[in-house]
């Protein structure tokens, strides 16, 4: 492609909205231009990225007997409201009405459409295994749109649906979705990491993120030192490791503590440590009431009390709805005479503290010597709280370190959910009816994008994997006054281009240092610069990983060439 007739704006000043690093080298290297909030036209460049992309995701589909097909991006009403959906996603799915007042919603995802074609299509075991999948744009109305790509309101997604008759097909399918995803995330050169993962509004259960590691991510990952283990900080198991203190209980003494609210306020005031206060946190769970009590130096972690409740939505009470059940105001409320009503469950940490401090559903009152297993009635005890750094890995094996991470995919074990919910049956071997087990399967394909953005750039510009790179070549014309430089590149363009490379050709009459730091700022694997030694026939070729450079004699380029595209290719 000639420079001259392709659309590439690139900027010299870096966006002053942008804050994340791949937003801003893809504005500046015209990638991508924004059309609203949240929303982004893919320039040349960018749509040939996705396009590379989407091959080596074909193509890791097709090894595992996935077939693609399109489903339409509008979806009914009456099919999210079979599964439930309708009324649990959330503000996120774009609802719309038409001229006939019937309702809509821009695809969020697929598993409703997709179960309902397959109920509708397949009837027996033995059309079962089955895996579809489809790359389409996606629409949820994000809140806060933010960091370009990473976080947009309209993306572009590959979802994947398998359909099973039985519990070991479903596992082998996942494992094969597991494999190819490692391996479409290995070719596009990203560093990443597997992590278990909680299911969220998709339902089901046992789910894996890919994470792409860069400081930008919105994902915190727990990972061990000294193992393979890794976890999304919300997912991350911690086991019942502390013992109990074998203090004697002391009597329970309630203490005024006026306007003393947070846990570092209560230790100052008391002279104790944060880890013998009790926190305690009145969630809301599918809208009933329950305290959640943890260790005043460990944080709730509400995905874990989400599922340990089956609770389809899970939030924190607001102050009103604090002072309607406990009769206090947040920061003094405790487990000591609840209502009864109300659900306690603590963390395990919690029932190893003797003699602690906690609310006492009074306005500036607390009380000393909490013995829970004492003062309170009724408590549930599980894994309730976040991981912390320095934590025992869950696996045994060393312990917890933090990452942030980039979410650019995900499977899931999805079960029964939707197959129940909206009747998708087979029958089996016998002419019975079963619900068909079934996987979901998603990767970010714009967000993977970004996400190598993040981890392949210099303070120049962008440096493409060659898997991925919009081109394989970058020829340069120095001066395209020049009659030598300008045969000789235009001789180099045709020849590469006939032996199979991707070439983009500066051909515009610019001044040399425009080319270059463009050049620079697009990232291409290998730049061919055509300059002064044009008629010695002797060209530059600079590696953009490294910034190497070599001169080389044009009878001799071929053959160097395809060296370094071997060598790109080995370390991408």
């Amino acid at each position: 492609m000639r420079q001259s007739r392709t659309l590439i704006p690139t900027l010299r000043e870096v966006p002053a909205d942008a804050e994340a690093k791949s937003h801003q080298l893809l504005l500046r290297a015209g990638f991508i231009r924004q059309n609203t909030s949240g929303v982004y036209s893919y320039m040349p460049l960018a749509n040939k990225v996705i396009q590379k992309i989407q091959g080596i995701v074909r193509q890791e589909m097709e090894n595992i007997n996935a077939v693609e097909m399109m489903m339409p991006a509008l979806q009914q009403a009456e099919t999210w409201q079979e599964s439930g959906r309708w009324y649990t996603y959330g503000p996120e799915l774009m609802r719309l009405k038409d001229r006939h007042g019937r309702e809509f919603a821009l695809g969020a995802t697929h598993e409703e459409v997709m179960t309902s074609i397959v109920r509708d299509e397949v009837k027996s075991y033995k059309r079962l295994p089955l895996t579809l999948y489809q790359i389409q744009s996606k629409f949820r109305d994000e809140k806060r749109p933010r960091f370009g790509l990473l976080r947009g309101r309209e993306f572009i997604m590959k979802d994947a649906y398998s359909f099973h008759a039985s519990a070991e097909s479903l596992d082998e399918t996942y494992k094969d979705m597991y494999q190819a995803y490692t391996n479409v995330f290995t070719r596009c050169g990203l560093n990443f990491r597997p992590v278990i993962a909680d299911s969220g509004a998709m339902g089901g259960k046992d789910t894996h993120e890919f994470m792409a590691l860069a400081d930008i991510g919105e994902d915190t990952i727990a990972y061990s030192d000294q193992s393979s283990y890794a976890a999304n900080i919300e997912m991350a198991e911690i086991a019942e490791t502390v013992e109990a203190q074998n203090a004697e209980m002391e009597e329970l003494q309630e203490v005024h503590t006026p306007s003393v609210k947070t846990i570092e306020e209560l230790a100052a005031f008391l002279s104790v440590s944060p880890s013998n206060c009790i926190k305690s946190i009145l969630l809301k769970a599918d809208g009933r009431f329950v305290l959640v009590l943890t260790r005043g130096d460990h944080e709730v972690n509400d995905i874990k009390v989400k599922n340990l409740l089956h609770a389809e939505t899970i939030e924190f009470a607001n102050p009103e709805e604090v002072a309607e059940i406990t009769g206090t105001e947040p920061g003094f409320v405790g487990p000591v005479g609840l209502n009864t009503e109300i659900e306690i469950y603590a963390d395990f940490a919690v029932k190893a503290m003797a003699n602690a401090v906690a609310g006492a559903n009074k306005t500036d009152h607390h009380y000393q010597n909490v013995n829970v297993s004492r003062d309170a009635d009724h408590v549930t005890y599980a894994d309730l709280r976040l991981i912390q750094e320095g934590d025992p890995s869950p696996d045994g094996k060393g312990t917890i370190h933090f990452a942030k991470g980039i979410e650019v995919g995900q499977v899931f074990k999805l079960g029964t959910r939707y197959s129940e919910a909206m009747d998708a049956t087979y029958l089996d071997e016998n002419g019975r009816a079963k619900p068909m087990l079934m996987g979901c399967y998603g990767i970010g394909i714009s967000r993977t994008l970004s996400a190598i953005v993040e981890q392949h750039h210099d303070d120049k510009g962008l440096i493409w994997p060659l898997a991925v790179s919009p081109y394989d070549l970058h020829i340069l014309a120095l001066n395209m006054k020049n009659d030598a430089q300008v045969q000789l590149a235009e001789k180099l363009y045709e020849d590469f281009q006939a032996k199979g490379f991707d070439v983009l050709f500066d051909d515009r009459a610019e001044r040399a240092g425009v080319k270059f730091a463009d050049s620079d700022l697009i990232g291409l694997p290998i730049r061919i610069t055509v300059g002064k030694r044009a008629d010695e026939g002797v060209v530059e070729v600079k590696i953009r990983q490294n910034g190497e450079s070599f001169e080389i004699a044009c009878d001799e380029l071929f053959g160097f060439i395809e060296e370094q595209v071997k060598s790109l290719s080995s370390h991408s």
